[in-house]
C-alpha cells in the first residue's frame, strides 16, 4: 500500500545530516598553493587540471588526501601510531566534510623480488588456499604453496611446570612451505663472475682486486693484506686451496691490521653485501656497470623459475599445478577458474573470480600473477591497486587517482572512464589530477589551477561543469579541444635499424626495420608489446639514449642543481672567482651551516606524533655558514644563486662575469623541456612527476648518443606542454638524432615520421605489428584500434 502526499503539505526541512555534502577547503598554502578555497562536491568525480607544477597534487594530496589519513591514523592507540607512518597536518586554515581516503597513486610497487603481480593483490593467497583443499595428492597446507615459506623443522626437550613439579618431554615440529631452497623463492640464481672480481696474474699488493672502491692502498684491500691469512705479495693464481678458500669464501673472524681491530671477510660474501645486495637503479653509473659485467642472473634449474618445491608443483587440480596457473596469462586463468564447480570451496571461488574478472575489466588481463610486482609501469602499478577496490562494498569513501590513464591507449581509457563512474555510481567521492581531455570530459566537476607553474601557479583559475571551462579563457579552457593534424610532408630516413626475430615477453619472431635520422612513434594498446620491442630490441650501448619512466631517487637535500651536474661548474665558478676551495660551496660538505648540518631546517622527532620541521635559526633556511655567504659571484652569494629559478640564472651564467659556458649548456636545457620556473635548489621531492620526467630528459640530452629512446614523455605533461615536448623532439631530430618514442598520446603519432603499430591486442593476443607507415596511411587505412582513434582524433 502507498501512501500519496497529501495536498498543501510542506516540504519537510532536511535532516541536518544531509546537509554535509561538500568538502571545504579553506587557505590552503601547502607548496605553492597561495590561500587556496574552494568547495568539493561530495559523491561527484570532480578532475582538478592544470600545467605541470600549477598545485594540483599539492591540493588534492598533500592537503586533502594527508588530512583526511591523519584524522583516521589518530583514531589508533598511542601505541599503534608509534609503527605508523607521522604526517604532520597540512598548511591549511579549515578543512571540513571529509571522508576516508583511499589514495591509489602511481607509485612503483617495491622492487622485492620476492613481490609478483600475485602477492601484491592477494590473489595468491586464495589460489594456494584453493590448492590446499583440492590439489591431488593433497601435500599440506596453504603454506605449503606459498614462495614465501621455508619447510623448516626441528626437534629437542622442554620443560614444563605442572602442579609444582618440573617435567621434561621431548617436542618436534615441522613446517611444510613452498619455497624452492635452491634459489630461496626467488626464480632466479646470480652467478659471479670471477675473472671481473681481481686479476689472478698479480699480486694484492699490486692491485689484484678491481671491484669498485678496493683501489691498491684503501682500506678494503689493506684488510685482505694486514689479515694474516694471505701473502700480499704472491699473485692469486699461486694460492693454495685453503688461502683461495680464505680469500673468497671465509666466514667473518676478527683480526688486527696495523693494531686496529677489524673484522675480515671474504671477498665474494663482502662483495654481495656491500654492492649486490643494492637495488641496481639506485647505483651510481661505474658500480652498475661492474654489476652488469660482473653478475649473470638465469632461471633457477631446480624450480624452473617457479619459485616452488617440486612438491608445491606435483599437486594439481584438473591437471594444472599452482605454478601452471600462477604463469598463465590472467585472463586464460579466469576462464578456467570459471570452470571449476566445487560447492565446498564456493565462497573462495567465487572471491577469487571477482579478483580475476576486475584484472580483465581493468584492462591487465594481459598480465600473469608470477610478474614480479617491481616491472609493472606506473600505470600499471595504479591499475593493480585499483582492483582491490573495485568490488569493494565501501560506500561515502573519497578515492583520489594520480593521473589513472597514464600508460594506456586511447581505447583503454574509455575502459578506465568507466571503472571511475562505476565507483562514483556507487556512492563515493572521486577525486581524479588529469590532463587527457578525454577524462576531463566526464567530470561533474572541474578544478583548474594556474595559471602557471611553480611560483606563478597555486592559485584556482576555473571552479565549475565542464562546460564553463571552454569559455573561462583559462590555459586548459583554451587548449582543451587542440587536435593536432596529420604532417602533409615527412621526413626521409638516413638508415635503418634491422629487428630480427624479437621473441622477448609476448613479442612473436618480430621482423622490423625502425628507420633513423627521423621522429618513430611505436604505438599499441598496452600490453601489446611495445616496450618490449623497443627496450629488448634496440640495445643501450654507447650510441643509444634511453630514457624511461624509472622514479628520480633523492632525498630533500638533492635538488635540480645536484641531480643534473649542474652544481659542479657553478662552484668551482665560486670558488675560482674568490680563491677559496670548491667544497665550500656545497650545502653537503665544508660550506654547511653547523647548526643544521645544511638541511636549512632543523627535525625534531615526536615519537608517534608529527615531527616538527623549523627553518634553522643561524642560516635562516639559506644552508650556508655565514662566512661561505661572504662570498660572490656576479654580485650574487651561493644561496641567492640557488634560490633563482632556471630561466634568470640561464642568463646569469650567460655573460658578465658570471659567464659559466658549462652551467649554461646545462640551464639552456632545463629551458628548453619547459623547467624555465623551477629553482635550482627546490627539493627533487616537492617536484611533481611530471617535472621529474623532465628533469630525467634534459639530464640526458647532453649525453653523446645518436639514438634516443623515450618512454611516453607526455606522462604528467599538460595540454600546453605537449606542443613545446614536440618542439623539442623535432629539434633533437633536426640535429641530426634518431627518435624513437613509446607512446599514447595522439599528438605525437600525428606529429610523427614513421608509426610502428602493435597489437592487436595484449598478451598473448598481442606481440605482432599490425602496422607501419605514415601517420596518414594510418589514418587512412583505420585497420587497427590506433588508426580508427587516431581517426577520430584529427577529424579525419
Amino acid at each position: 500500500m502507498t501512501t500519496g502526499t497529501r495536498a498543501g503539505a510542506q516540504t519537510p526541512e532536511p535532516h541536518a545530516a544531509d546537509t554535509h555534502d561538500l568538502i571545504r577547503v579553506h587557505g590552503a598554502r601547502e607548496n605553492n598553493l597561495r590561500d587556496v578555497s574552494i568547495e568539493i562536491p561530495k559523491r561527484r568525480l570532480t578532475v582538478f587540471t592544470g600545467v605541470s607544477g600549477s598545485g594540483k597534487s599539492s591540493l588534492v594530496f598533500d592537503t586533502v588526501a594527508a588530512e583526511s589519513q591523519r584524522l583516521i591514523n589518530e583514531t589508533y592507540s598511542a601505541f599503534v601510531q608509534g609503527f605508523m607512518p607521522s604526517v604532520a597536518r597540512p598548511d591549511v586554515d579549515v578543512l571540513d566534510g571529509l571522508t576516508t581516503a583511499i589514495i591509489v597513486d602511481q607509485q612503483r610497487m617495491g622492487a622485492d623480488p620476492r613481490s609478483t603481480v600475485g602477492t601484491a593483490t592477494d590473489t595468491n593467497a586464495m589460489l594456494r588456499i584453493l590448492f590446499s583443499r583440492l590439489g591431488r595428492p593433497h601435500i599440506g597446507s596453504a603454506k605449503a604453496f606459498s614462495f614465501n615459506v621455508a619447510s623448516i623443522s626441528g626437534a629437542g626437550a622442554v620443560t614444563v611446570e605442572r602442579g609444582g613439579t618440573t617435567v621434561k618431554e621431548r617436542r618436534s615440529f615441522s613446517i611444510t612451505g613452498g619455497m624452492c631452497p635452491r634459489c630461496e623463492g626467488r626464480g632466479s640464481v646470480s652467478d659471479i663472475d670471477l675473472t671481473q672480481l681481481f686479476d689472478d696474474t698479480k699480486s694484492l699488493a699490486e692491485g689484484a682486486i678491481t671491484v669498485p672502491g678496493y683501489t691498491g692502498d684503501g682500506w678494503m684491500t689493506r684488510i685482505f693484506s694486514g689479515s694474516g691469512f694471505l701473502d700480499p705479495d704472491k699473485p692469486i693464481r699461486d694460492y693454495t686451496e685453503q688461502e683461495l678458500r680464505d680469500f673468497l669464501h671465509r666466514e667473518p673472524t676478527k683480526v688486527k691490521v696495523n693494531g686496529i681491530n677489524l673484522t675480515y671477510e671474504g671477498l665474494i660474501p663482502k662483495v654481495q653485501k656491500s654492492i649486490l645486495a643494492k637495488d641496481r637503479e639506485a647505483m651510481q653509473p661505474h658500480i652498475r656497470a661492474f654489476v652488469d659485467r660482473a653478475v649473470t642472473f638465469a632461471a633457477c634449474p631446480a624450480c624452473d623459475g617457479t619459485r616452488l618445491t617440486e612438491a608445491a608443483r606435483s599437486s594439481k587440480i584438473a591437471g594444472i599445478s599452482i605454478a601452471d596457473a600462477c604463469r598463465m596469462q590472467i585472463s586464460d586463468l579466469a576462464a578456467w577458474v570459471r570452470g571449476l564447480d566445487e560447492p565446498s570451496v564456493a565462497p573462495l571461488l567465487t572471491a577469487l573470480r571477482q579478483t580475476l574478472d576486475s584484472f580483465v575489466e581493468i584492462g591487465l588481463g594481459y598480465l600473469s600473477l608470477e610478474r614480479p610486482a617491481g616491472t609493472l609501469s606506473g600505470g600499471e602499478a595504479q591499475r593493480v591497486k585499483m582492483i582491490r577496490h573495485l568490488g569493494s562494498s565501501l560506500t561515502d569513501v573519497t578515492y583520489v587517482f594520480d593521473e589513472p590513464s597514464t600508460g594506456l591507449h586511447p581505447h583503454d581509457i574509455r575502459r578506465m572512464n568507466g571503472l571511475l563512474r562505476q565507483l562514483r555510481d556507487k556512492g563515493n567521492t572521486v577525486l581524479v589530477v588529469e590532463h587527457k581531455p578525454e577524462v576531463i570530459a566526464i567530470a561533474d566537476h572541474v578544478v583548474d589551477l594556474g595559471p602557471g607553474a611553480g611560483s606563478a601557479g597555486g592559485t584556482v583559475c576555473y571552479e565549475g561543469p565542464l562546460e564553463g571551462l571552454r569559455s573561462a579563457g583559462t590555459v586548459t579552457g583554451r587548449h582543451l579541444d587542440d587536435r593536432a593534424s596529420v604532417k602533409e610532408s615527412v621526413r626521409t630516413p638516413t638508415g635503418r635499424l634491422p629487428v630480427r626475430g624479437a621473441r622477448a615477453h609476448n613479442l612473436r619472431d618480430v621482423d622490423v626495420d625502425i628507420p633513423l635520422g627521423v621522429l618513430v612513434v611505436v604505438t599499441g594498446v598496452a600490453g601489446s608489446g611495445k616496450s618490449s620491442l623497443v627496450h629488448g630490441s634496440i640495445p643501450a650501448g654507447e650510441n643509444v639514449v634511453s630514457v624511461d619512466q624509472s622514479p628520480i631517487r633523492g632525498s630533500r637535500r638533492s635538488n635540480p642543481a645536484t641531480y643534473t651536474g649542474l652544481l659542479e661548474p657553478i662552484r668551482k665558478a665560486f670558488a675560482k672567482a674568490n680563491g677559496v676551495k670548491p667544497a665550500l660551496f656545497s650545502a653537503n660538505s665544508e660550506g654547511a651551516c653547523p647548526t643544521c648540518n645544511g638541511a636549512g631546517v632543523v627535525y625534531t622527532d615526536l615519537a608517534m606524533m608529527a615531527g616538527v620541521a623549523t627553518t634553522c635559526e643561524d642560516c635562516e633556511g639559506r644552508r650556508f655558514d655565514a662566512s661561505v655567504l661572504e662570498y660572490h659571484l656576479g654580485g650574487r652569494d651561493i644561496s641567492e644563486v640557488l634560490a633563482m629559478p632556471v630561466s634568470e640564472a640561464e642568463a646569469f651564467f650567460a655573460a658578465g662575469e658570471a659567464r659559466v659556458p658549462a652551467a649554461h649548456r646545462i640551464l639552456t636545457r632545463l629551458v628548453d623541456v619547459g623547467l624555465g620556473y623551477v629553482s635550482l635548489g627546490q627539493p627533487l621531492t616537492t617536484l611533481s612527476g611530471g617535472e621529474r620526467q623532465r628533469l630525467k630528459l634534459a639530464t640526458h640530452m647532453g649525453d653523446k648518443g645518436g639514438v634516443y629512446v623515450l618512454d611516453e614523455p607526455t606522462t604528467g605533461l599538460h595540454l600546453a606542454d605537449v606542443e613545446q615536448l614536440l618542439g623539442l623532439l623535432d629539434r633533437l631530430v633536426d640535429s641530426g638524432k634518431s627518435v624513437i618514442v613509446v607512446e599514447h598520446h595522439q599528438a605525437v603519432m600525428a606529429h610523427a615520421d614513421w608509426i610502428i603499430d602493435l597489437g592487436p591486442g595484449a598478451g598473448h593476443d598481442g606481440g605482432r605489428i599490425v602496422f607501419e607507415g605514415t601517420p596518414a596511411a594510418l589514418v587512412a587505412a583505420r585497420s587497427t584500434l590506433t588508426g580508427q582513434h587516431l581517426a577520430e582524433y584529427v577529424g579525419a
